[in-house]
């Protein structure tokens, strides 16, 4: 279970954090953040530091503007909707909603990625490569111990964690039926992994095609183009797997994770749910004090 519930806990869990003031904090430093992310996979060159940066920069001004007063919004809706029941459907509309903004948010990021990936060199591409294998070692070790009651053990740690972020703390008995739904879950390991390192391959066929392009010196704005469309497909397939099969299991998974949702609601206390919007308050006050700094923002991001 990759998420919590509903937009709500987005950018907390995309940041790491749940401590008011802390959201602010991480967002103002996600450029550089996310900078260090992309340069650790491709090891960026003197000349495609300035124009990764440039995209980072307008890809946060954008997002601060446009994005950020609609999850306020969503934030105030969830204070209500927080301390009520919920409904299997209810949560599947809110994993919806979860899944659009990431769409939107995505494709801005398209003609900036498109530009890296024509500027792509073989030795890039190898580091990649690596980094990827690198990932998908470690995702093995995370998710898929050889003893299989350590890696309920883990899942159920996962799990509570989560959960205890917007709830705080779950009792004994709320944590056995969390375990229970647990142990009944669709989610396979070994055949999201075989997933992923199939997807990987595919990525990488696809910026080796891409980069190649640009080495080509022929038409740019048509490289350009091409490359924008290739970074479209990629997202549309990372999110939506060509394999009727795993689309089949995908459907499966996250029909038991909406059940999963909202039965984990529906078993807190009062309390709880009481904890749970004092943090969504927390969570919305940090982002207006975002919204309220985006004019210098992006003036800062435009004049560098």
């Amino acid at each position: 279970m990759r998420r919590i519930i509903g937009l709500a806990l987005l950018l907390p869990l995309v940041l790491g954090l749940s401590a008011c003031g802390m959201v602010r904090l991480a967002y103002d430093q996600g450029p550089t953040l996310l900078y260090w992310w992309i340069d650790g996979y491709v090891d960026t060159s003197g000349e495609q530091t300035p124009t990764v940066r440039d995209g980072i920069d307008r890809w946060f001004a954008w997002h601060r503007r446009t994005q950020l007063p609609d999850y306020a919004a969503l934030l105030v809706r969830a204070q209500a909707e927080v301390l009520e029941p919920t409904t299997v459907a209810g949560a599947c509309a809110l994993q919806a909603e979860i899944e659009r903004r990431l769409e939107v948010a995505t494709q801005e990021a398209v003609p900036a990625a498109a530009e890296l990936m024509l500027s792509l060199s073989p030795e890039q591409l190898l580091r990649i490569e690596r980094r990827m294998a690198k990932g998908l070692v470690e995702a093995r070790a995370e998710f898929l111990q050889p003893d299989v009651a350590e890696r309920k053990a883990l899942s159920l740690k996962r799990s509570v964690e989560r959960f205890e972020t917007l709830y705080g703390r779950l009792e004994g008995a709320q944590r056995e039926r969390l375990a229970a739904a647990l142990a009944s879950s669709a989610f396979d390991p070994e055949r999201w992994l075989a997933e992923r390192e199939l997807r990987q391959r595919d990525v990488l066929r696809t910026l080796a095609s891409v980069s190649a392009l640009g080495r080509s010196g022929g038409d740019r704005e048509a490289a350009r183009q091409q490359a924008q469309a290739a970074a479209r497909s990629i997202t549309e397939r990372m999110t939506q797997s060509p394999r009727a099969d795993y689309r089949s299991y995908q459907q499966r998974l996250r029909q038991g994770n909406c059940q999963l949702l909202a039965s984990v609601h529906n078993g807190t206390t009062l309390a709880q749910r009481q904890t749970a919007r004092t943090k969504l308050k927390g969570w919305e006050t940090d982002v207006r004090a975002l919204i309220a700094s985006a004019t210098g923002v992006d003036n800062g991001a435009v004049s560098r």
